[in-house]
């Protein structure tokens, strides 16, 4: 699938970037989806990047699982199974442009969303009070997991308007993503996105994942979020307006 040392070198950042999402740095994931959606097509990416998420939730969930509990995830859950549902049938029916210029619109979205929390706080506090945006924030998820594997920001978003802290927002986020993911499997092997041609790429780039969340890890310690944050958001809004024009 990965052709010539450029893609090869491309697909290993994207992996890298994998693992510093989810170490704590949710944005950088909008640029795996990004480099994947680049290298394999817009519908093609939503299977390939999956194992690489289920092998990073399984690295980080043991390091995060003294932080959070399963309860916010469970009320997540029921909106998150919609989301799922309605990003399966979109995948399974749009064509590829079509889908590519979905996946951009939802980055953009996303990107707007996490720039009105870094500069707007208050405002994202206030819509969290109301009783749909917890649904809304589930569905959203669902969609944007299934079509770009980009639930990321969404999530994070919900979690941080309800004041929970940074430790155990990463603790509840590695039990959602790690059980929504294994959950992506069977809808995506239905799709024809995950073969055994894709596993074997998927084992090749798994050790950048693991130098990703080492790294991130160190930076969540040493690096302020809200810089690191703005560079990503940076970075990830080129590649979407890349996908749209």
């Amino acid at each position: 699938m990965l052709e010539g040392p450029e893609a090869w070198t491309l697909a290993l950042a994207a992996a890298f970037f994998i693992g510093v999402a989810k170490a704590g740095f949710s944005g950088t994931s909008l640029l795996s989806v990004a480099i994947f959606t680049h290298l394999l097509g817009a519908k093609a990416q939503a299977g390939f990047a999956l194992p690489l998420l289920i092998i990073a939730d399984l690295l980080v969930y043991p390091a995060f699982r003294k932080h959070g509990s399963w309860k916010d995830v469970w009320r997540l859950l029921p909106a998150t199974l919609v989301g799922l549902g309605i990003g399966w049938y979109l995948l399974g029916t749009v064509p590829e442009p079509v889908a590519k210029r979905i996946i951009g619109i939802s980055i953009l979205v996303l990107l707007a969303l996490q720039s009105l929390r870094v500069l707007r706080p208050g405002v994202l506090e206030k819509i969290a009070e109301h009783r749909a945006f917890g649904t809304g924030a589930g569905v959203a998820a669902g969609v944007t997991t299934m079509l770009a594997n980009a639930a990321g920001p969404v999530f994070q978003l919900y979690l941080l308007s309800k004041r929970v802290p940074k430790m155990e927002l990463i603790g509840i986020g590695a039990r959602f993503f790690l059980l929504v993911n294994l959950i992506k499997v069977p809808l995506n092997r239905n799709l024809g996105l995950i073969d055994s041609q894709t596993l074997y790429t998927n084992l090749l780039l798994a050790p950048a994942i693991v130098a990703g969340i080492l790294l991130g890890k160190s930076l969540l310690q040493k690096v302020p979020q809200r810089v690191f944050e703005w560079m990503i958001i940076g970075f990830a809004a080129l590649a979407a307006l890349r996908m749209l024009i």
